[in-house]
């Protein structure tokens, strides 16, 4: 079992538009409406693959209700943590030529009973699970320190515990001792406090992560693929030239591709990347199904430091 948490989960409307233009009246091609955050999209993935999870996120409002109907049609099995807060909704807009752009809502705050009620029941659900895994935003004015609380409830219960998340959150979770953090290229810059344009830069702050206490790093890096560092080794894997439609989710899609494939060694890190590639490929919020991904078109090999990444960091 695989237990997602999403303290900042999301109604996401996707509108396709033929182009973006400020000011200007636009009509949509498409419009798809999912239900949205990492967590929650994590768990979506797994679902569709047939592996055990559960998704488990605050509700609340009308939203909130809509968000758990859309996850039970998807047959994710949903645990809903009542909240005062109405669930937030999100706006994105994608261009004929992949151009992604996002509209969030910050999210209502969670007071602190709360928040202690969504750490409390993670740690229920830990028991006995393989992972517990902490995802996505927290809402406007949540505490810095809840993934981090996530970690330490999911490792007394026994779990193994993950975090895909960014800033100050990251941190903080990242001095917890998670068994896998797993950053996009910028946001370990951010964590770094410098610019990584190298595959050499990047595992070198991933190593001294490990060397602080995490367990393993494994760092989406957009067209460049993903890299794993861990115990074993350090692997890069990178997909071979995919249509873009949408990216929103292919980071989600990565590290569920990554987990369902036992969340270890080069074999999971190419089911990632070939997760992460399948995403990319699809509309609006739509996650990657098991016939989607295409491990063969995925190349792994151990890190070539002097690779200069396109999406670096500046």
């Amino acid at each position: 079992m695989i237990v997602t948490v999403t303290p900042n989960p999301s109604l996401d409307r996707t509108i396709a538009v033929a182009g973006l233009a400020r000011g200007e009246v636009h009509r949509g091609l498409r419009a798809d409406l999912d239900p949205g955050g990492k967590g929650v999209n994590v768990a979506r993935v797994l679902a569709a693959a047939g592996r055990p999870t559960t998704s488990l996120l605050p509700c609340g409002g009308p939203e909130g209700a809509h968000l758990g109907s859309l996850l039970r049609d998807e047959r994710v099995p949903v645990v809903e943590v009542p909240v005062h807060g109405a669930t937030r909704s999100n706006v994105t807009v994608v261009e004929a030529d992949g151009t992604t752009t996002k509209f969030n809502e910050s999210g209502s705050p969670l007071d602190s009973g709360e928040a202690r009620a969504l750490v409390d029941r993670a740690a229920e659900l830990a028991a006995g699970a393989e992972w517990l895994v902490a995802c996505g935003s927290l809402p406007a004015d949540g505490s810095e320190h809840l993934h981090a609380d996530l970690v330490r409830a999911g490792r007394r219960a026994g779990a193994r515990t993950a975090v895909d998340t960014s800033g100050p959150a990251l941190a903080h979770a990242a001095a917890a001792g998670p068994d896998l953090i797993k950053p996009n290229h910028d946001e370990l810059a951010e964590l770094a406090g410098r610019p990584l344009p190298t595959l050499g830069a990047v595992l070198d702050v991933a190593r001294d992560l490990r060397a602080r206490g995490v367990g393993a790093v494994l760092v989406s890096l957009g067209a460049d693929g993903a890299l794993l560092a861990e115990g074993a080794g350090a692997w890069h894997a990178r997909s071979a030239a995919t249509v873009i439609v949408s990216t929103v989710g292919a980071g989600d899609a990565l590290l569920a591709g990554f987990l369902g494939a036992g969340g270890v060694g080069p074999e999971a890190l190419r089911a990632a990347v070939a997760h992460g590639a399948a995403a990319v490929g699809l509309p609006g919020s739509r996650m990657p199904g098991p016939q989607d991904p295409r491990s063969d078109s995925v190349r792994v090999t151990a890190v070539d430091t002097a690779l200069t990444l396109t999406g670096a960091a500046r």
